[in-house]
């Protein structure tokens, strides 16, 4: 987009690309989202589904985190299950129920009338949002899209609405194997160019989320969401820009997520510690992001300090993006967010165990400009 000025802050590309920072980038899942009043404000008055369909109010809301919060990147205000229903399944949002998709998918004749996604005509609102948002943002941090990996987008589509067993969901696996296949399959090629088409739109990194890979177990997990994600994700790969893989829930699997994907950063949930995490990828060039429990914004802020410090200590000062385990939530105070955000941004890394092996690294001479 030649029309947008260049980056000011460019922290997040840099690390994703696992160069040298001064200082780690840091944002927050749902970082648009009803924790802020102004955000409420906007919901106030028109439903969420109209919100993520009326490219102006997308914009408004993946605007405020930015001027409130103060974080490093942005990301589109929009929802996983946009895909879904571009591909034929009707959804529903209804406040205090969730996402619904009335007519289930259940059956190889339901998979095989799934429409192929035009994401240009069929998307067209959350790519005009997308531009909108990178021009308004004018260089200031970059744009993130995202989409969710075929594995979690199934699960709600054979479901029918969100669940905690995924037991109808996960029987379509033993049961009906060919049919989840080819559902994920098509899933797959509709997120693939989704992604390709947010980043022509404006978007600078993309994230996939597998919300829900912590429902399978290891030889599900390899079979139908692995291979998915890993296909989504190649998809991304032909754009050139950075790419995020999310599978909260699967930690025991982010070596393989990372040769899977190919990713340039794997997110990290809090089940498990940066330095378990780090030694889990081993020596594979990939950045992590994560992944401080959501629920510690509950803390008073000094003990959320101290907490973001540590976790900060225990990734190190290169390769990570500093954010949350998964999205914030709804009744987080925002002071307490933006004590988090600031708690990264302003983590003195001349008094850490790191800081020699950092100073030696900002001295080298810079990597490729982004």
């Amino acid at each position: 987009m030649s029309d947008v000025a260049p980056l000011a802050n460019d922290l997040l590309l840099r690390a994703l690309r696992r160069e040298p920072v001064e200082r780690t980038p840091v944002w927050m899942m749902r970082q648009a989202g009803r924790y802020l009043p102004e955000y409420r404000a906007v919901r106030a008055g028109s439903d969420f589904l109209t919100m993520c369909r009326t490219p102006a109010l997308a914009a408004e809301v993946t605007l405020q985190p930015i001027d409130l919060i103060g974080v490093d990147a942005a990301i589109i205000f929009s929802d996983i299950l946009v895909v879904p229903e571009a591909m034929g399944c009707h959804l529903t949002l209804d406040e205090g129920v969730g996402p619904q998709f009335p007519t289930p998918i259940r059956s190889a004749a339901q998979v095989q009338a799934l429409r192929q996604v035009d994401p240009v005509t069929d998307l067209g609102y959350m790519l005009e949002a997308l531009t909108l948002v990178r021009r308004e943002l004018n260089g200031r941090v970059p744009l993130i899209g995202f989409a969710g990996a075929p594995w979690t987008l199934a699960s709600y589509m054979v479901e029918g609405k969100g669940t905690k067993q995924f037991a109808i969901a996960k029987r379509m696996l033993f049961e009906q194997p060919a049919v989840a296949h080819a559902l994920l399959e098509k899933l797959a090629d509709a997120v693939g160019a989704f992604c390709q088409a947010q980043v022509a739109a404006g978007a600078q990194a993309i994230q996939l989320f597998d919300s829900w890979a912590g429902a399978l177990g290891p030889r599900e997990f390899r079979e139908f969401a692995l291979p998915y994600l890993a296909r989504a994700a190649a998809a991304v790969r032909e754009t050139g820009v950075p790419l995020i893989a999310f599978a909260p829930g699967a930690s025991w699997a982010l070596d393989e997520i990372a040769d899977a994907t190919q990713a340039d950063a794997v997110g990290v949930d809090w089940h498990i510690s940066p330095t378990d995490a780090r030694a889990r990828l081993g020596d594979r060039a990939v950045a992590m992001q994560g992944n401080l429990d959501p629920c510690t914004l509950y803390a008073p802020i000094d003990e959320i300090q101290r907490r973001t410090h540590d976790m900060l200590e225990a990734f190190g000062p290169f390769g990570h993006i500093a954010n949350l385990g998964h999205g914030i939530l709804p009744d987080i105070k925002p002071a307490h967010a933006k004590a988090y955000v600031e708690a990264v941004q302003q983590h003195d890394w001349s008094r850490s165990a790191h800081a020699d092996a950092r100073a030696a690294a900002l001295r080298e001479p810079a990597g490729v400009s982004v």
